[in-house]
Order: C-alpha cells, then sequence, then structure tokens
C-alpha cells in the first residue's frame, strides 16, 4: 500500500498504512524500461488520491467516496469483525496503442483500499451502500443514546 495523504489532523479512527520502504529502490526508475513517458502512473500503485468525506448525523454515519469512472461492480464495501468499514476496488488502466502519444496523464488507475474503525454507536448489521454519479455513499445508522436516568433526591427524615 502507498502513502495517502488525506490532511494533517491526526485521525485516531483511520486504518491507513504508510510503508516507507513501498518500491525502493527500484519504481522512481521503472519508467525508463518502457515506453511510457515518466509522468505515467504505474498501474500496480494505489489509487492513493480517493478521498472519503466522514459525517455524523444524529441518526447515522455517512461515508461519501469520489470514485469518477469506476463501475459499482468494481468497488466492495465490507464491514470487518471491531467495526471497522472497508471500501476498495480497483480503476482499470486506459488501454494504450504504440502509436497514441501521450502529452499529459493526470488521471489516477490503479487499486484503492480505505479503512474505517467505527464507533460503538454503528449499526454495523444496517450498512447500505449506494453510487451515483462516480460518487458512493455508505449509511451506517446509529444505536440510539440512551440518556442517563433522572436522578431524584430523596430527603432522609428523622
Amino acid at each position: 500500500m502507498s502513502i495517502v495523504r488525506r490532511s494533517n489532523i491526526f485521525d485516531p479512527f483511520s486504518l491507513d498504512v504508510f510503508d516507507p520502504f513501498e518500491g525502493f529502490p527500484f519504481d522512481a526508475f521503472r519508467s525508463l524500461a518502457g515506453t511510457r513517458p515518466s509522468f505515467f502512473v504505474d498501474e500496480t500503485s494505489a489509487f492513493a488520491n480517493t478521498r472519503v468525506d466522514w459525517k455524523e448525523t444524529p441518526e447515522a454515519h455517512v461515508f461519501k467516496a469520489d470514485l469518477p469512472g469506476v463501475k459499482k461492480e468494481e468497488v466492495k464495501v465490507e464491514v470487518e469483525e471491531g467495526r471497522v468499514l472497508q471500501i476498495s476496488g480497483e480503476r482499470a488502466k486506459e488501454r494504450e496503442e504504440k502509436e497514441d502519444k501521450w502529452h499529459r496523464v493526470e488521471r489516477s488507475s490503479g487499486k484503492f483500499l480505505r479503512r474505517f474503525r467505527l464507533p460503538e454507536n454503528a449499526k454495523m448489521d444496517q450498512v447500505k451502500a449506494s453510487m451515483e454519479n462516480g460518487v458512493l455513499t455508505v449509511t451506517i445508522p446509529k444505536v440510539e443514546v440512551k440518556k442517563a436516568p433522572e436522578v431524584k433526591s430523596v430527603e432522609i427524615s428523622g
């Protein structure tokens, strides 16, 4: 797995793994061996720019992931033990023709994987996912929080 950068804020619920030795020392020179331009994204690299928003409403935890060009059949949403939500998949690489001349390649391809540890109020058995216009939405209802019982003082006689 490659580096996944989301923000400068520490996220204790994220389980993204950073491997400082991923691809060392040869990935930097891999493009020299082929006919592809050096800026071309390797097909085995992680789809590291998969951005996921996570908001909590009074009723549910809602995750939204931008996955343009990815079909719903290419995405997996899984729930693991320990309240872990995993979103993974793969965006297929565009086929190259020998006569093609690339001027710029900015779109990513390859596999992606994001994992989130959910709080205890998530109903892990009622996860729902939908995909519309390249946006994956995963909704996980919350357990109703029981309010603390009202404490009533009792006067002591005597």
